[in-house]
């Protein structure tokens, strides 16, 4: 090969990379974002969401193996700082209220569910449900409310 016919090569790689600056310069950033979603959404279609989970957690790990445990610890350090500065000191206390009270709500529909099996389970054992009388309504057994407190409801 003559100097000549090797003037103008370049690698795979640098191909790649000018053709793909000269497709942002013309479509705009927004076309990669389209076509990623769009090439997500194909993929979780066609391999379910555990495929990502798989990825993300093997990913995960390797970055760990690379970096160590204390690079997430700064990293998450660095977002809750950003995430501060952004929507204020408040946010935090405003998603812990909201994250306790969905906690409070999920104990107590526990406490339902396992008082309604737990009644279920004593109606079974001692020979089945009473007999209802004729027209009459199904008897239905509920656990007492909770006190509420002011702000807490």
């Amino acid at each position: 090969m003559s100097d000549k016919d090797n003037k103008g090569s370049m690698t795979v790689a640098e191909a790649g990379r000018k053709g793909g600056e000269t497709v942002r310069n013309e479509r705009g950033r927004e076309f990669y974002e389209t076509i990623g979603r769009k090439g997500g959404a194909t993929v979780k279609a066609e391999r379910g969401r555990s495929f990502y989970e798989e990825i993300g957690r093997k990913g995960g790990e390797t970055v760990k193996a690379e970096r160590g445990a204390k690079f997430y610890e700064e990293i998450g350090k660095k977002g809750g700082d950003r995430v501060k500065a952004t929507r204020g000191p408040n946010f935090y206390e405003e998603i812990g209220r909201k994250g306790g009270q969905k906690v409070k709500k999920l104990i107590e529909e526990g406490k339902r569910a396992a008082l309604a099996a737990k009644m279920a389970q004593e109606a079974a054992a001692a020979g089945g449900a009473a007999p209802q009388q004729e027209g009459a309504a199904p008897v239905v057994a509920t656990p007492p409310p909770e006190p509420t407190t002011p702000g807490n409801e």
